[in-house]
């Protein structure tokens, strides 16, 4: 961070951000949030989206999480997959449960994997894949999304996908540029005709109108990790730290009317589970007494271990889940909760961070730590009773307005001629002038204009490092606040690959056989 890339300007501009966030009808991620879900790629969740987007003329949430970090593309012979055995959820809520942290309804991918010829060594790629699942995709995945109510505990099974191959080069070369393995992955569209085909072939069509995908791609995500975790000696220009890295995603295309309408806003989240195994050892004081007198009735010790079947039909029990990841917005467990929190917070539900993590929203230390590093000890980061910081992070839920308009896009980039981002786009949001119409609040008596991006949802393309920033070297408490911009702040400005403006909009994924580390 350098001094000069800050702006003071009083403006109320800031304000309708914060509003949005504490209005109880009203995130960046390194991909390595908490020690424990490290160690645990397949559930270790990278990014949440939401947004209000269109989908053929029908206004719907989108929704997405990633998983599976910092994927090298086309590694073999094992690929990065989906975990059969992790339960990844995305949770909505509607009405009071945004401010409680409740999730009022659940949406939950289970996969299944397997593979057309297990004697050979060939594990994802007989040929060339020529469409999703033919006889030349080896591995093959398929997922359920299931709908549950949380109140009633309906669980409807919404419909099933298919998983697309990773992008490996040569034996997937409809991913890359002229249908060549040996060129780059293809940029993002900006129409659902011009999506290739592995991607477009993916899109499942569920009941109720709902729309899903699952499988690679690129790392939508970017920003210069490495010199903020290294002593926050930024540079110029910054490096993306995922650039050339994929990850895998799963999507979905939520209509309004399954959520009560879009006179409301919502809270998103998301929870990556593994089934609970049991261990229970009951050792007697004096095993070994009885042991040696050989007494038939002396006591063994037992080692019990429970086990269900995953849930594929609502006959089913339930299997008895525990929770390994959460995320909500971008940045709260990587940035502001300390390490002896951290995996609690991967563990515990939204409804618990008022009690258990308001403080570190309250009294970041990252504001100090700025002050401290960046500006020698006399920053402007207010650093306690940030009642601003913990209205957008606690709970833990990206919140959304969905009386808006579609939100605008990211494409390529403004200038890009096949696919520019849309007209008024801003990567800052409201700091860059982004802004929606909200037809239900009008927190500064200014017509309803509330952000375009983050902290009101969170888009592909949000830079949510410059716009977090802000709002910790802002005070927002105020009106008017009084706002010192960190646009540019750690000098990666865009992804390295162009986003889809149509779903599951984030770009293609990068070729195993050509692609481009910073």
């Amino acid at each position: 961070m350098k001094k000069n890339h800050i702006i003071r300007a009083g403006s109320g501009a800031l304000a309708l951000a914060v509003s949005l966030a504490l209005s109880p009808t009203a995130e960046a991620s390194s991909h390595m949030d908490a020690p424990l879900i490290t160690l645990d790629p397949a559930a270790n969740t990278t990014d949440v989206y939401a947004f209000v987007g269109d989908y053929e003329g029908q206004k719907m949430l989108m929704t997405a999480l990633g998983v599976y970090p910092h994927q090298e593309p086309g590694v073999g012979p094992n690929k990065y997959n989906f975990d059969d055995e992790v339960l990844y959820a995305i949770h909505v809520s509607t009405g009071s449960d945004v401010a409680a942290g409740i999730a009022t309804y659940t949406y939950e991918f289970q996969f299944e994997t397997t593979y057309r010829n297990s004697n050979t060594i060939l594990q994802s790629y007989l040929g060339v894949v020529e469409a999703n699942a033919d006889a030349n995709q080896n591995l093959i995945q398929t997922y359920m999304v299931t709908k549950v109510n949380n109140s009633t505990g309906i669980r409807t099974e919404l419909g099933t996908g298919i998983v697309p191959p990773n992008n490996q080069g040569i034996a997937t070369p409809y991913y890359n540029v002229a249908d060549n393995g040996e060129n780059p992955a293809k940029p993002g569209v900006s129409t659902l005709g011009e999506l290739d085909r592995y991607t477009a072939g993916a899109i499942a069509a569920l009941s109720n109108n709902y729309m899903s995908f699952a499988g690679q791609r690129d790392d939508g995500f970017y920003g210069d990790i490495q010199s903020i975790f290294d002593l926050l000696q930024l540079r110029d220009p910054g490096v993306d730290s995922q650039g050339g890295f994929n990850i895998h995603m799963m999507s979905l295309a939520i209509p309004l009317d399954e959520l009560g309408g879009d006179q409301q806003v919502v809270g998103v989240y998301a929870t990556t589970s593994r089934e609970k195994i049991d261990i229970v050892t009951d050792y007697s004081y004096d095993q070994r007494r009885k042991v040696r007198t050989k007494r038939k009735n002396r006591r063994r010790t037992v080692r019990e271990i429970t086990f269900t079947r995953t849930i594929r039909t609502t006959q089913t029990p339930v299997p008895r889940m525990a929770q390994v990841g959460r995320q909500g917005n971008p940045l709260f467990n990587e940035a502001l909760v300390a390490i002896r929190d951290k995996d609690l917070y991967s563990r515990t539900s939204p409804s618990e961070d008022d009690e258990l993590f308001r403080d570190y929203a309250e009294t970041p230390e990252l504001a100090a730590l700025i002050n401290a590093i960046v500006f020698g000890g006399s920053g402007p980061a207010i650093e306690e009773n940030r009642t601003d910081i913990a209205g957008i992070y606690i709970p833990d839920v990206i919140k959304v307005d969905l009386s808006t308009p579609v939100a605008r896009l990211a494409g390529a980039g403004p200038m890009d001629a096949d696919n520019p981002d849309d007209a008024g786009f801003s990567n800052q949001s409201i700091f860059g002038g982004d802004t929606l119409l909200s037809a239900i609040q009008d927190p500064f008596d200014n017509g309803g204009q509330i952000p375009g991006g983050w902290p009101n949802g969170r888009r592909f393309g949000d830079d949510v490092i410059d716009i977090a920033v802000t709002a910790l070297i802002s005070d927002l408490r105020t009106n008017p606040v009084t706002i010192n911009s960190a646009a540019g702040i750690d000098g990666v400005n865009s992804n390295d690959a162009g986003y889809n403006k149509v779903f599951p909009y984030e770009s293609t994924p990068q070729n195993g056989r050509n692609h481009i580390h910073p």
